[in-house]
Parts: structure tokens; sequence; C-alpha cells
């Protein structure tokens, strides 16, 4: 049976059919891809584990990349537009994130776009320009400081405390404190194996050191391997603030890292 359609001034033969996004892709050696619309979760739960090993990071990015996608108006994409970028970034902006913070998640988003470009999940990727940094000073605590602080911790919690203490004699950082094993460690040396730079290397232990460690539980993994990050940095902060250090943003955990470089810079090492 032949079936005319009707013809006429604003008739749309696709009134009624859904809305669907549907793009192609040429890629070398094939005639066509297929690009169905994705979102930045579901690509993140596709390929992160290809792309960031388990730890402290890959806990930070899969924030970011929670963040991110929340943020989009439209979260669904089959080309990642510059438009979108700018988007985001002027969202961040307006939540407080200071360039160094936004180039840190921009990295992350860059680095999954990519993977799933070279894939075929995303057929187009904006341009992505660092955000420039400014130089500050590089904060410290004095010995005042740290007790004050420390005491405020030690009322939350002993092992937040010892932490803090290792982290503050040894120079390590967050993640590599977290990821420190017993077979790491070795009479009055400690060796950090998982760590930024991709090197292993051992530093020595003070005696205060050397009794935060000896006091953990060994019933798990490695002497901070109850501690959960995120709950370590809330009551970081809280102590912070009732201290009176709400206003100083450089009072973050990483600040022991710079506190141990600069007493042994002072004591000519």
């Amino acid at each position: 049976m032949q079936v005319e359609m009707p013809t006429g001034k604003g008739f749309d033969v696709f009134v009624g059919v859904p809305d669907y996004s549907v793009n192609y892709q040429y890629r070398q050696g094939t005639i066509l891809h297929e690009v169905r619309e994705t979102n930045l979760r579901e690509l993140f739960g596709k390929y992160g584990d290809l792309l960031w090993m388990n730890g402290s990071h890959k806990y930070n990015v899969t924030n970011f990349i929670g963040e991110l996608h929340d943020l989009l108006d439209f979260p669904s994409f089959s080309a990642f537009s510059d438009e979108m970028l700018d988007q985001l970034i002027g969202k961040l902006r307006k939540r407080g994130n200071s360039n160094a913070t936004i180039n840190r998640k921009m990295a992350a988003l860059s680095k999954l776009l990519r993977k799933a470009n070279k894939m075929g999940d995303v057929h187009s990727l904006p341009e992505f320009k660092r955000q420039k940094e400014k130089a500050g000073r590089i904060r410290f605590l004095d010995t005042d400081e740290e007790n004050l602080l420390f005491s405020e911790i030690r009322a939350h919690s002993e092992l937040y405390y010892r932490f803090c203490l290792f982290l503050v004699d040894t120079g390590a950082r967050l993640s590599e404190g977290l990821n420190l094993r017993w077979g790491d460690i070795h009479k009055d040396r400690v060796t950090f194996w998982v760590t930024k730079s991709g090197r292993s290397r051992s530093v020595p232990l003070t005696q205060r050191a050397l009794a935060a460690i000896e006091a953990s539980d060994r019933r798990y993994s490695g002497p901070f391997a109850e501690i959960d990050q995120q709950r370590f940095r809330v009551a970081w902060h809280n102590a912070k603030d009732a201290v009176g250090f709400a206003d100083d943003k450089d009072v973050v955990p990483h600040v022991l890292r710079h506190t141990c470089a600069s007493r042994l810079v002072q004591g000519g090492i």
C-alpha cells in the first residue's frame, strides 16, 4: 500500500520522533565510526582503572571527574567543545577554585577525554590551556604552631596525631604515609616506593617518628593504613579552624612536608 506523506508549510516529518544524538567519525583504516552520546562518569568508569593507579591520586581524580560531570549543564555529549570547557572553568572559579586547583582538575579531564577520543568514544576535543598560577610563598610551621595544631588534632584522634608526627619528621607526602606498609620499614629507616616522581626513596626515622609507627595496630597492612584520607582532612581543617588558622589557606597537610624541609635547611642538611 502506498502512503502519501502530507506536505505544506510548517509540517515537520520528524515531529514526535525522540531526540537522539549520533555522530560519525572517520578513522584511518575504517569507513565510518559511530559515536553515541556519553558522559564523564561513564567514561571514567570505562577508563579510570586504565589511566590511574589505585591510591590517593586516583581518589582525588574520582572526585574531580564527578564534580565536573555535575557542573555541566548538559552532561551527555558526543563531542566536548571549547564552550563546555569554558563553562566548567567559569563555574570552578565561582566556587573559589584557584588556578592551580583548576589546572589539576583540567589535567584529569584532558587525560580522560584524550583516551576517550583515541578509543572513538568522543569525536572532537577542546583546546586545553594551562591557567597561570601565582608563585606563592612556602608556608611552614614553627614549633609553637606545630604544638598548638597537633594538640588539637590529638584531642580528636591519637592515630591522627601520630600520623602528623610521622609526616612532619619524615617529610612524607600524605599519600606516601597512607600507603606505607610494614615491609617498607627497616630499623631506623623507611622506604617510600609509590612516590609522585615514580622513584623510591629512603629516609631516616626520628625517635618520635619511630614511636609513632610502633604504636600502630599491626592487624592493618601498614602503620597508617586504617586512616581514611577524607576524614583525616576534615579533622585537620576542624583543628586548624579551632586554633585560629581558619584564614590561612596554606595550612594544609602538605605544610608538614614544607616544615620538614625547612628544618633540614635550618639544621644545615
